[in-house]
């Protein structure tokens, strides 16, 4: 029984009462969520180190964060050191995208899921190419059983949700040629499959057979994350009718899932000017609806290589403020390279710090009181409460200890010249007493 088919019956399992603790909210409001398809709770049973968490309405905004080998460094270690640096840093759940060799992909999987103590994403698409490219030489020549075995073997392992790109079909993609795009597909599953289909003169088999692929989710209550292999790479391709078409397609798809006990999020871009944000949010939870939506950034500029997890935040907030459930990180280096520890951290820090100003916005339990106590913190002079408080309490403490002499009370800024101090000497006292 998925976690999905438990709330329609009306049972709240341990899963859902873990995650409901997590958030500050009754399990029966999760269950309800869940029931509803507002929520989604990513569990595969087969995780055995997972701790249970919730994403959707009325919840905190959750960050994930992207790993995984390349041909270039397809070091599982290094991969295993980011996914325990982006849990430390806060982030909720990590995708594992390696694309190493297939034998290299298998373990790294594997030794992701033994080490996350986050839900786990995976793209078996890019697996699939991974292996079509090694067993025939080409990505193209890869069969829909290839693709259908992947996804099998992915859930036997454990991973909790799956990003197919079902909604990229020969429908959609006749738009995006007859319409025209300055970067036309950026989605490496995206491109993968339009490849297949334009070499094959056939339908996506994730499409084609996606009762198939609902089986599979099902058996092992992988949660589905519709993937926006048709997302806008730049600006410019932002709401075109290649993007929404997909997107229309994915709302069908949602309902289809429902049906069959599955647990579904989608996904959505991308690369949008910050004043069509909204607007790309409303329409995704009114064709989806109301299904967690799981954005990439969005990005609200292109000319910012080596900064885009700014460009990332910057769309994060008003996303999530707007509807989004789930951020996926951008760190420094995207656009540019595999991205280092840093970049992670990084790039873990500045989802976060937007994922929580849309929860003030948005009222989220817990969120105005984190807030309160660091501006208590700040007018008492209490160093190590902001540090604690921080949400990169590492970086604050090193700035602290850095730029300011041991045991002074006030911080280099300001000095003797604090307004926090001298308000404090003063504010408590009557008018007349200070002349």
């Amino acid at each position: 029984m998925t976690q999905r088919e438990a709330a329609l019956a009306g049972r709240i399992t341990p899963e859902m009462e873990r995650a409901a603790a997590r958030e500050g909210v009754t399990p029966e409001a999760l269950r309800a969520g869940l029931a509803s398809g507002t929520i989604c709770l990513p569990a595969n049973p087969a995780h055995t180190s997972l701790d249970p968490l919730a994403v959707g309405k009325g919840l905190r905004t959750k960050v994930n964060a992207n790993i995984g080998t390349s041909a270039d460094f397809p070091e599982t270690g290094k991969e295993i050191a980011k996914l325990k640096l982006a849990v430390a840093a806060g982030a909720d759940a990590v995708m594992d995208l390696s694309t190493g060799c297939a034998a290299d992909i298998d373990r790294s999987r594997k030794a992701v899921l033994q080490a996350a103590p986050v839900p786990v994403g995976t793209v078996p698409i890019y697996q699939a190419a991974v292996e079509a490219q090694e067993k025939y030489g080409a990505i193209v020549a890869m069969t829909a059983e290839d693709i259908f075995q992947v996804i099998e073997r992915q859930a036997e392992d454990g991973v909790d949700f799956m990003t197919v790109h079902c909604g990229v079909t020969r429908e959609s993609i006749g738009r995006l040629q007859r319409e025209g795009r300055a970067a036309d597909i950026v989605s490496r599953g995206g491109a993968f499959l339009t490849g297949w289909m334009l070499h094959h003169g056939k339908e996506n088999p994730l499409y084609e057979q996606y009762d198939r692929l609902l089986a599979i989710a099902r058996a092992h209550d992988v949660t589905l994350s519709l993937g926006d292999g048709l997302r806008p790479g730049c600006l410019a391709d932002a709401t075109d009718r290649a993007q929404i078409q997909e997107l229309i397609i994915l709302g069908e798809l949602v309902e289809r899932a429902w049906e069959a006990g599955v647990q579904v999020m989608v996904e959505g871009p991308g690369h949008v000017p910050f004043n069509r944000i909204r607007a790309n949010m409303e329409l995704e939870k009114r064709l989806c609806h109301g299904a967690p939506f799981y954005v990439l950034g969005p990005l609200v500029t292109d000319v910012a290589p080596g900064y885009d997890h700014i460009t990332a935040a910057i769309g994060g907030t008003m996303a999530a403020v707007a509807g989004a459930d789930f951020l996926c990180y951008v760190t420094p280096a995207e656009h540019l390279g595999l991205p280092t520890d840093q970049d992670v951290r990084e790039g873990v820090v500045a989802a976060r710090i937007a994922a929580h100003a849309a929860d003030l916005a948005k009222g989220v339990p817990g969120a105005w009181e984190w807030d309160l106590k660091m501006a208590r913190a700040r007018k008492a002079l209490d160093w190590e409460a902001q540090i604690a408080l921080a949400i990169d309490p590492e970086k604050a403490r090193r700035y602290r200890q850095d730029r300011n002499p041991a045991g002074k009370t006030e911080c280099t800024m300001c000095g003797k010249y604090c307004a926090m101090r001298l308000v404090g000497e003063y504010l408590g006292k009557d008018l007349e007493s200070c002349q």
